[in-house]
């Protein structure tokens, strides 16, 4: 289903990411996810995409899999980091040729052994490169949606970690929109005044188009300790960080407490007239099945 026509309804959508594990094992703990998760009609969920293209095949089969097996469209993630564009051709003609009708596209990141990485070897230097490359490829009418695909592209409430000027970060979000993306997915956070500012900032920007919120429950300190590394520095506001402090010698307790502050975070969106939530699930479901309860949205499930 077209990104389009996901977005369409006056409700917000409710989404999950996935990525492809690297290891045999966790595969099946992935698709044990997928179908607790499946129940509760996600509009959509996105695959990730490692990086340097890590996991180009297994982000592939991956979506393949849910878009045969599930009733839930897909949304591959795509980078142009160490891609030409003939390999981004062939990547969109494979998963145009297997029904998928969205695409995340992103810069992404180097690879970590690789820290001096010249993007000069890449086709694309910028994620607004590869929206209007993705543009093109919809024109060519080889996807069976006359539209192509549907494009996302991503935004940073709490700011791109490489552009610290943050009206320059606007514009270069604004190019992506330009060039025809259809919404933005933002990276996590956890003070939703950071996202309402986002959003009232893209108004002014002349962005126009639908803002899905990114959240993710912590589930322990570790986690959050990893997260911060991960997600361009994430910010915890003293009152998540006062909670978990008091729950830090019990890790169910510190669980209970991260899905608690996601849940009212999801509630304080919702009231907000949010365009959609987007669940990163870290390939679990217990979290995500919690606060679509505390929410009243999954009384069956």
């Amino acid at each position: 289903m077209h990104i389009q026509d996901i977005l369409a309804p006056s409700q917000p959508s409710l989404s999950f990411e996935f990525f492809p594990p690297r290891h045999p094992a966790a595969w099946e703990d992935l698709y044990q996810a997928i179908r607790e998760l499946e129940p509760l009609q996600p509009s959509f969920v996105s695959v990730t995409y490692g990086a340097g293209g890590g996991t180009r095949e297994l982000t592939h089969d991956l979506v393949v899999r849910i878009t045969k097996t599930t009733s839930i469209p897909p949304v591959p993630h795509l980078t142009c980091v160490g891609h030409s564009e003939q390999e981004v051709l062939e990547i969109l003609a494979r998963y145009a040729a297997a029904g998928v009708s969205n695409i995340l596209a992103l810069r992404g990141d180097p690879p970590k052994d690789r820290p001096n990485y010249d993007w000069s070897e890449s086709g694309f230097r910028y994620a607004s490169d590869l929206v209007r490359f993705i543009k093109k490829f919809n024109d060519s009418g080889v996807h069976p949606d006359p539209r192509g695909f549907g494009i996302a592209v991503a935004g940073f409430p709490e700011g791109h970690p490489a552009t610290p000027n943050r009206v320059d970060e606007m514009d270069f979000l604004k190019a992506k929109v330009d060039e025809g993306a259809d919404y933005i997915c933002t990276q996590l956070f956890f003070d939703n005044h950071d996202f309402f500012d986002f959003r009232d900032r893209c108004s002014l920007a002349g962005i126009h188009v639908p803002i899905i919120a990114g959240v993710m429950p912590v589930s322990s300190i570790q986690g959050m300790k990893r997260m911060a590394e991960l997600a361009a520095g994430a910010r915890y506001p003293a009152k998540l960080l006062r909670a978990l402090d008091r729950a830090k010698s019990n890790p169910e307790s510190v669980e209970r407490v991260g899905i608690h502050y996601a849940a009212e975070q999801c509630a304080g969106l919702l009231d907000g007239g949010v365009d959609g939530i987007h669940f990163y699930t870290l390939n679990k479901s217990h979290a995500t099945r919690e606060i679509y309860h505390s929410l009243g949205m999954a009384a069956s499930v």
